[in-house]
């Protein structure tokens, strides 16, 4: 069984793979002792694919400001079997509820005990799996006092529980440090051949469509200025990255991030309420790289 993001997430990587792997930089196969760092890993489909793909990273260092999210990778490295029990006990529990009344009863129930802050490590990650199976598009938004407030989705017997998910990544996270905090920290982290990973909350196409509220504090401008900045100090430290993050209209990041390689991946818009503008658009890929392991093959 592979390992694989155990959670839904919103702007997940997994349909990105493929790109994402042809612009690592040329000669990464070549590097040895590689130290992986992903400071917003949010549902880690990049983290598991590049700990199951490239043998020689050695350590990999994930941070995510959200605790509710970086608890739960904890309980599945530290605690599967406990996890697996007891979401098997809330996935058996849920299933006896035969009406949508029912379910949504329970569902705002699990919603509100979550919301107490005041949860053990397993019960909290229990109820994030739970609400994330069970919530609305498995979407994951907090409102401005940082409560979960998502609506229920309606599933009469969605997977609350994969074992064989949970086992597979908790093996594969056992040889991952997890932080939580602001992705700063990661850099103490950086050791010789260091690649970075930003994939952080993405800035809206336009004023309608903001959906960066995975935690209290909103991913502004000002945000995306001090991340640059970041990255600046990743360059100047003699590290390579690769970051993620929308294709806008104003041009934004073609400005901010001018001194750096931009180029665009094709990925499919999932989330909106409006299923007609669900489709392809482009993203911005920035690194400070010049040669990729695609300009090679070309």
């Amino acid at each position: 069984m592979k390992a694989k993001p155990f959670i839904k997430w919103v702007g997940g990587k997994s349909q990105l793979i493929e790109q994402l792997e042809a612009k690592l930089p040329a000669d990464f196969d070549n590097w040895e002792n590689v130290t992986y760092i992903e400071p917003f890993v949010g549902g880690g489909a990049m983290l598991f694919y590049m700990l199951q793909t490239h043998s020689n990273i050695k350590s990999a260092i994930i941070n995510d400001i959200n605790v509710d999210l970086t608890t739960c990778y904890k309980v599945v490295k530290d605690n599967p079997g406990q996890l697996v029990e007891a979401l098997t006990n809330i996935q058996k529990e849920y299933y006896t509820l035969k009406t949508d009344d029912l379910r949504k009863q329970f569902y705002l129930q699990m919603r509100a005990e979550f919301n107490t802050k005041a949860l053990n490590p397993i019960r909290n990650t229990t109820l994030f799996f739970f609400l994330n199976r069970t919530c609305f598009n498995g979407l994951f938004r907090v409102n401005k006092a940082g409560l979960f407030n998502v609506p229920f989705g309606k599933y009469e017997t969605p997977t609350i529980c994969d074992p064989n998910t949970i086992y597979a990544d908790s093996e594969l996270l056992q040889n991952v440090e997890i932080l939580t905090g602001d992705y700063q920290s990661t850099l103490a982290h950086a050791k010789t051949n260091t690649l970075f990973y930003f994939d952080p909350p993405y800035r809206p196409l336009n004023n309608t469509s903001s959906f960066n509220d995975y935690t209290k504090d909103a991913f502004n401008d000002l945000a995306q200025f001090r991340l640059k900045e970041f990255c600046d100090q990743v360059e100047a430290a003699g590290y390579k990255f690769m970051l993620s993050n929308s294709d806008c209209s104003d041009m934004f990041f073609d400005d901010l991030y001018a001194q750096y390689i931009i180029e665009r991946v094709w990925a499919s818009r999932s989330v909106n309420s409006n299923p007609q503008k669900r489709g392809k658009l482009t993203e911005i890929l920035v690194h400070n790289y010049q040669a990729t392991k695609q300009t090679i093959r070309a």
